[in-house]
This record gives C-alpha cells, structure tokens and sequence, in this order.
C-alpha cells in the first residue's frame, strides 16, 4: 500500500529538512576553518585587541564547536517536534537523539569528502552532546509546565 504525505506530516518534517540543508551547508567549504577564521579573527581581534593571536585562534576554534553545539541542539528540538511529541516523553526523546546522532555521523562522513574539511569524531560527540542538550531543555520546559499547571477538583 502507497503512503502518502500528509499536510501534516510535511508540516512537523519540513523545518527538519530546511535546518538539515542548513548544517550541510555549514559542512561545506564555504564554512570550512580557514574561510570562517577570514571572517571571525578580525571581528575577535577587535573585541580583544589585547589577545595574542594564540588567544585569538582559540576563540576561533571555541566558536566553531559551539556551532556545532548549537546546530544539533536545534535539529533535536526540530526532529523531537516531527515525531509528533506533544507531550515530553522519553521514547520519543532517544528516537530524536538517534536520529540527530546517524545525521552527526553523516556530517562528519560527508566532510571527509569535502576539500579543506576533515571529519572527526569529537565533532560528532560535540553534535550528539548538543543534541541531548536540546532534549533536556524541552523535558525541563515540560517540568516546568505541569509544575505550573493548576490541579483540577
């Protein structure tokens, strides 16, 4: 039997898709340590004109991972919402961690081919730890919620 694709179900997915273009763009050359260190360096030089350049690298490097942080914390967000949990829960919660791990896995599998890329397993860990950050936000929002919610009589 042929499935079809729903409003909704291209609703919850399509924001995954748009933000998975977004991190494989991010993958790209156009992003890689050299073209974002034309860019970041003299920004951070301006904000710390008294930093060594070593100091200065450093920065560039911590900015990066926390991209990459920041990248999978938004997809678990992104891919927890596409699998329709309303409510937080747990299962639901591993399956968008499962899934923001296989795509960290395909990013970093994916940069190896890219010139001026390399992949690297502590990017993938910096990935899946941004991932889980993400689901822990949204099960401490759901905390938060029914702490909040007014006990019916």
């Amino acid at each position: 039997m042929r499935r079809r694709w729903s409003g909704e179900t291209i609703r919850r997915w399509a924001p995954v898709a748009a933000w998975l273009l977004v991190i494989t763009t991010f993958s790209s050359g156009w992003f890689s340590g050299a073209q974002t260190g034309s860019v970041l360096l003299p920004i951070l030089r301006w904000l710390f004109p008294s930093a060594t350049f070593s100091q200065l690298l450093f920065a560039h490097m911590v900015v990066r991972k926390l991209a990459h942080f920041v990248e999978y914390l938004v997809l678990s967000v992104l891919l927890y919402r596409a699998l329709d949990g309303r409510a937080f829960a747990r299962p639901i919660a591993l399956r968008a961690l499962a899934l923001a791990a296989l795509c960290a896995a395909a990013d970093e599998l994916h940069q190896s081919f890219v010139a001026g890329r390399t992949a690297a397993v502590k990017d993938c860990v910096i990935d899946v730890t941004g991932a889980a950050a993400g689901l822990g936000l949204l099960a401490l929002r759901a905390r938060a919620l029914m702490t909040r919610a007014p006990a019916r009589s």
